[in-house]
């Protein structure tokens, strides 16, 4: 019993850093992904394209993914995953050396199918604890993003000029050093095996069954439209700081550094709060924090009121979607959790893709106020569809 607890805290703390790692590459493309295309696009409106070519990759490939995981085992599977950024990079980092922007958004797609990978790292450490845990487990976990707002940023700023005529190509470079050492902490692990024993191959309820559940559901819809919110909010973040309000790419690239902390720093209690108050009620508390931060930017466009946008922003994905992760996690029986995991990825990861497309197109045509008086209702909606299946989920105890 000590010796399988001492594996769990062993595993959590590797995928830890797996998740800062991971989070570091993401931050680092968030940062400077549309200021390094904007300097080669077409169209200044196309320079949000290749970020959302990052998400529409990860959105696609999530299936993939998690099969492979689930056929191979999740050490390997991982492994894998994390080999697959360095190429990635290093054709995102040569794409910006030649100005080639089609080829520079064609590498963020590689890089978002490694992400698909990446992404069920907070699921090996839920399935790999007894199911009281599982909120705890994921928080842990998640926590490891709080060096990736540091990490990713600061590395972006510190490289942006490191190759002579080639801005930023280096920052992308950076990223093949990250997955490497990625490729190393995960292949230390040794978690729970994919193949339930004693169960039989195959058995569980269909994926129409499960997707008529509503406790099932529930999570997809707070996972998603809290994703979606974010990254509407998020990728538009530094091009309206730099080109609308002419704020500078230092100041931005802070801006995204403290949202990206924010985004993780509250994983260190959010398995506490949502053991106390419910998943539910967790994933309401995200979404209404989201509201609040479209209300703070409509107030200023001072570096400060971005800033101040951006951390309760991060704070309220944290809440968001933690809280529906715990909720899925304990929703599906074991032999179900690769087709459960499967479809949640590509809806949340789909509506991410959505939003990523339409925020460059909505800042350009619309503005920066357009964008985020959006997320008002749209969280709204959400926050009554979670109260709806915290309802049901009351009714069913």
């Amino acid at each position: 019993m000590t010796d399988n607890r001492d594996q769990s805290i062993r595993n959590i703390g590797l995928l830890s850093v797996t998740q800062a790692l991971g989070g570091s590459t993401s931050s680092i493309i968030m940062s400077v992904g549309a200021l390094a295309a904007v300097n080669i696009a077409p169209d200044p409106a196309a320079a949000t394209l290749p970020t959302s070519a990052m998400i529409i990759g990860l959105a696609l490939a999530t299936s993939i993914a998690t099969m492979i995981i689930y056929r191979i085992g999740r050490t390997r599977g991982l492994v894998l995953g994390a080999a697959l950024g360095i190429p990635a990079a290093l054709l995102a980092g040569g794409a910006v050396m030649l100005g080639n922007f089609y080829l520079f958004t064609a590498a963020l797609f590689l890089v978002g199918v490694t992400g698909a990978f990446m992404q069920q790292v907070r699921f090996a450490a839920a399935d790999s604890v007894t199911p009281d845990l599982k909120g705890q487990a994921i928080s842990w976990v998640m926590f490891g993003g709080v060096a990736a707002g540091f990490l990713g940023p600061q590395l972006s700023a510190l490289t942006r000029t490191w190759i002579p005529g080639s801005e930023y190509a280096a920052s992308f470079l950076v990223i093949a050093v990250i997955s490497l050492i990625s490729v190393f902490v995960l292949s230390q692990t040794r978690l729970a095996p994919t193949k339930v024993p004693g169960a039989p191959q195959g058995r569980g309820r269909p994926l129409p069954v499960l997707l008529r559940q509503w406790e099932i559901v529930t999570p997809m819809i707070g996972a998603s439209l809290t994703y979606a919110l974010m990254t509407l909010i998020m990728v538009a973040a530094p091009l309206a700081m730099v080109h609308v309000c002419g704020h500078s790419p230092s100041e931005a690239a802070g801006a995204i550094q403290w949202h990206v902390v924010s985004m993780f720093a509250p994983s260190f209690i959010t398995g506490a709060i949502i053991k106390r108050l419910g998943a539910h009620l967790v994933t309401a508390l995200g979404l209404l924090l989201i509201i609040a931060a479209a209300a703070i930017a409509l107030t200023g466009i001072t570096v400060g009121y971005f800033t101040a946008t951006l951390i309760l922003l991060g704070i309220g994905w944290n809440f968001g979607f933690i809280g529906s992760t715990t909720m899925l996690a304990t929703s599906y029986r074991p032999e179900e959790a690769g087709r459960a995991q499967a479809v949640n990825e590509q809806v949340v990861f789909g509506a991410s893709a959505l939003a990523s497309l339409g925020s460059g197109f909505l800042l350009q045509v619309l503005g920066w106020e357009a964008i985020v008086t959006l997320a008002i209702p749209v969280a709204t909606l959400a926050i009554l569809l979670v109260g709806f299946g915290a309802f049901r989920h009351r009714q069913m105890a």
